[in-house]
């Protein structure tokens, strides 16, 4: 275990961690969109029907961009160029699901849905900026925890 230790981002706190942690998840999820697009449809329920092979192999593209992105956030976590952009991933990802729920309505509020909200929305950090509050309101885990963190890492 101690050889993978020497793997993980460096940068304190956190959200380093986390960001690799995201990144692995949308990596998996690319290469899921890749082969199916029933895991896909999972979180498009109300209109099923309109996940196609095309549009899984799109959000393949989207996926694996963004885990890239996030992966140079984690190990380059006082960059402001990489921060910023990494703040985008996630915003864009935020925007995507809050408008297929309210706008297009192609989802609804279940598990598969849930989960990429509150991985792009995020949680606030406490006052010594290491841990995460445990009761998060509403939504979220990323793009709030960036925002309340920008100064602490981006110098």
């Amino acid at each position: 275990m101690a050889s993978l230790a020497q793997y993980l981002p460096e940068g304190e706190g956190w959200l380093p961690r986390w960001q690799l942690f995201v990144a692995s998840l949308a990596i998996a999820n690319s290469i899921q969109n890749l082969f199916t697009v029933n895991i896909t449809k999972r979180l498009y329920t109300k209109k099923p029907e309109e996940v196609t092979a095309l549009q899984a192999r799109m959000s393949t593209m989207w996926n694996f961009t963004s885990a890239i992105v996030r992966l140079h956030c984690a190990y380059n976590i006082h960059n402001k160029a990489i921060y910023n952009t990494t703040l985008w991933t996630y915003a864009i990802a935020f925007f995507h699901f809050s408008t297929e729920l309210l706008f297009f309505r192609t989802a609804k509020l279940n598990g598969p849905v849930i989960s990429p909200v509150i991985v792009s929305s995020e949680c606030a950090m406490d006052p010594n900026k290491t841990s995460l509050i445990a009761e998060c309101p509403d939504a979220g885990v990323s793009l709030l925890w960036m925002l309340s963190q920008y100064d602490f890492y981006v110098q």
